[in-house]
């Protein structure tokens, strides 16, 4: 399974491009631009199972930093402070790593 069998390589491109410059990612804006918060439940749970590389049901600090990578394997990792913005964006019980419901309500946010 891969993400581009969800999303259209064109707008992983652009969303990529979106975000070269270090501390400009954005995920409600990359959601929006890879049209992912246009996608139903299933197949956002789907993107999410890839993202969740450890298969522990959580998106942890290190998943995040890799996220772009997931989307294109020559994205650049995410710096310290995305990565902090992305998990307090997404983290809503406060646990520390970002569950499906709550990438989802992040997702649907965009």
């Amino acid at each position: 399974m891969a993400i581009t069998d969800f999303l259209a390589a064109s707008d992983i491109t652009s969303a990529i491009n979106a975000c070269q410059a270090k501390d400009s990612f954005s995920p409600k804006a990359f959601f929006a631009t890879v049209g992912l918060s246009k996608k139903s439940p299933p197949e956002i749970e789907k993107v999410f199972r890839i993202l969740d590389q450890d298969k522990s049901g959580f998106i942890e600090q290190d998943e995040l930093q890799l996220f772009l990578q997931n989307f294109s394997k020559g994205a650049r990792t995410l710096t310290a402070a995305e990565t902090r913005a992305f998990m307090l964006a997404g983290d809503m019980d406060g646990d520390g790593k970002i569950g499906w419901e709550e990438f989802s309500a992040l997702v649907y946010s965009s």
